[in-house]
C-alpha cells in the first residue's frame, strides 16, 4: 500500500465500529500521537480503532535536504510558494490506501475520521475534501490547506457537509496563525462548516486542546 512501515494501530476492546486515521507532522512518526488516545477520554473508546501511519522517508529541502519522514517536501517557509504538488498527491494516495484498508475491515467511510497534525493535517484536509465517499469528519491540527486553488475544481460533493475541527496555536512559529486563518476563511468561502479553536501555544498540542478533540470525536461518532 505504501513504501512506509506498517502503521501503529490501537485496537479497541470490542469489535471496532469506527476508525480514526491520524497522520503525524514533519520529522515525527506514527508513534507521535499514540499517547494522546487515552487522554481523549472517549465514551465510545471501546469501539474505535486508531491508525497512526508513518510517512515515507524523503529529503526535505528546507532542512538542507536531510532525509526524514515527511508527507511532502517543504521548499521554503512561505507554504503558498513552490508547493510540492507531486508529494501532496502521492500522500493523498497513501492515505486513501489506509481508508480502503479500514473499509475492507468492515468500517464504513461514514465512520472514518481523517486526522493530522501540521503536514499530516494538510494531507488529511486535502484528501478528505476530494474523497468520493462521505467521511465522518476531519481533525486538522496546527495546519493549513495545501494546493487550495485546485480545490474549487477538485472538491467532491460527497464531503461538502463534512464536519471539520481546526485548531491552532496563537504563537505558532512554524505555520503561523494567519496562514491557518487564511485556510479557514477560504474553506468557509466555499461553504464548509469549520469548528475553529485557538490555544495559547506554539506548534504543539496542549491538554485543553486534547479535551476539546475528545469531545468533538465523541459527538461525531455518537
Amino acid at each position: 500500500m505504501t513504501d512506509a512501515d506498517d502503521p501503529v494501530v490501537i485496537e479497541p476492546k470490542e469489535s471496532p465500529t469506527a476508525s480514526v486515521i491520524w497522520l503525524h507532522g514533519l520529522g515525527a512518526d506514527g508513534h507521535d500521537f499514540e499517547p494522546v488516545v487515552p487522554e481523549l477520554n472517549l465514551v465510545n473508546a471501546s469501539e474505535v480503532r486508531f491508525v497512526f501511519p508513518h510517512a515515507p522517508h524523503r529529503p526535505v529541502t528546507i532542512n538542507g535536504g536531510a532525509m526524514m519522514r515527511a508527507w511532502y517536501d517543504v521548499v521554503e517557509a512561505d507554504l503558498e510558494r513552490s508547493p510540492d504538488e507531486s508529494g501532496v498527491h502521492a500522500s493523498e494516495q497513501i492515505l486513501k490506501g489506509y481508508i480502503d484498508a479500514e473499509v475492507s475491515e468492515g468500517i464504513p467511510t461514514e465512520r472514518i475520521i481523517l486526522a493530522g497534525f501540521s503536514q499530516g493535517g494538510a494531507i488529511a484536509l486535502h484528501t478528505a475534501l476530494r474523497y468520493p465517499r462521505p467521511l465522518a469528519g476531519i481533525l486538522a491540527l496546527s495546519t493549513y490547506l495545501p494546493l487550495h486553488q485546485e480545490l474549487t475544481q477538485e472538491a467532491h460533493s460527497a464531503n461538502r457537509s463534512i464536519s471539520i475541527f481546526m485548531a491552532h496555536g496563537s504563537s505558532d512559529p512554524m505555520i503561523t496563525l494567519a496562514q491557518a486563518e487564511n485556510s479557514r476563511d477560504f474553506l468557509r468561502s466555499l461553504g464548509y462548516l469549520i469548528e475553529w479553536h485557538t490555544y495559547p501555544m506554539p506548534h504543539a498540542v496542549i491538554r485543553e486542546e486534547i479535551r476539546d478533540i475528545g469531545d468533538w470525536v465523541c459527538r461525531i461518532l455518537a
